[in-house]
């Protein structure tokens, strides 16, 4: 780990960039050198983060199975990634490792050569209880799948811990639980490990993560608001502020108001929400045959978004995992 430059980062499965985002919440100077990622939409979604410079300026690999680790070897401090739930989840068959979306054993292998400092992995509740169906691994059948990984981080000289965060924790109003590992080698240096810690320290501290209640002033990260205004006409918000309304605008905003009652809001197909909208819009009246064209829809954003980590959930997820192997509870 060179201690004069900022921490390299290798994001495998980077999905919409959420563990990303959330390490760089979480450490203070990091560098993605490449991200992976085999989703279409989430590449271009990845391009367009890059673009706008939310992510650093790096290059797109499409499969772990086929990743050249040898260029990596001893260049990566901080290895990264939402590996695929369905082998996991209970939403599926949970097949495990006899699932061929089981990307654990590609990562293993890219761990061995690539060696470095800090693993930081991401999955669903499932991978606590799901159990493994093979015989041809170190652990026996019927090992959960969690116990596996940490052993076998073990068995390849890291430091292992594991835990479940939710959402809820960092303020969202929703639980989103979802299962952190994290390695660190164990041939680390104390000079590095304190560094790392420093880092963390150093980090901002961040508070105004959601947006702010309806009723109460915006945080200048927001954008505007758009309001129909009400129909006792005496006021309506604008940017958080109250904004007193003529006559002549009282009388406008409560038509405005009386025909958004009485009409039933249609969505066309060229009215494509934006990434990131409040998932309570008007999609649950999209027809069958609409949600079969991903190019006029959400339904590649909604994958993308139901797949993704919370950014502040992956920063709190590495500050606590990570203070529990520098100092581990005796």
């Amino acid at each position: 780990m060179d201690l004069t430059k900022k921490l390299t980062h290798l994001s495998l499965c980077a999905g919409y960039g959420g563990i990303d985002l959330g390490l760089q919440r979480a450490i203070k100077s990091i560098r993605t050198i490449c991200f992976v990622e085999i989703e279409a939409y989430a590449i271009a979604n990845l391009v367009k983060k890059i673009e706008e410079g939310l992510l650093d300026l790096a290059p797109i690999y499409t499969d772990v199975k086929t990743l050249p680790w040898e260029i990596f070897n001893q260049k990566v401090d901080i290895l990264s990634g939402g590996f695929p739930c369905q082998p996991f989840s209970a939403a599926g068959r949970r097949k495990a490792d006899r699932d061929p979306r089981h990307l654990w054993p590609y990562i293993r292998r890219g761990i061995e050569i690539c060696r470095p400092a800090i693993i930081f992995l991401e999955n669903v509740e499932g991978i606590f209880s799901a159990k493994l169906k093979g015989d041809s691994w170190a652990d026996a059948e019927g090992t959960p799948i969690l116990l596996h990984i940490l052993r076998e981080l073990e068995r390849l000289g890291y430091r292992a811990e594991a835990g479940i965060f939710s959402a809820a924790e960092v303020g969202a109003p929703h639980q989103r639980k979802r299962a952190f590992i994290m390695g660190v080698r164990s041939s680390i240096s104390e000079e590095s490990k304190n560094y790392v810690t420093r880092l963390i320290k150093q980090s901002k501290k961040n508070d105004d993560i959601w947006p702010a209640s309806r009723g109460i002033s915006q945080y200048p990260y927001e954008p505007p608001r758009v309001t129909m205004g009400h129909t006792n006409g005496k006021r309506q918000f604008s940017r958080g502020k109250h904004k007193l309304l003529s006559e002549e605008a009282k009388i406008k905003t409560a038509n405005r108001s009386k025909r958004a009652d009485s009409l039933t809001f249609e969505l066309s197909s060229k009215a494509k929400p934006k990434m990131g909208r409040d998932a309570n819009g008007a999609t649950h009246r999209m027809g069958y045959d609409e949600l079969q064209k991903s190019y006029f829809n959400r339904t590649d954003e909604l994958r993308l978004l139901g797949n993704g980590v919370i950014p502040a959930t992956a920063e709190k997820a590495f500050k606590t995992l990570w203070r529990e192997l520098d100092n581990p509870v005796s």
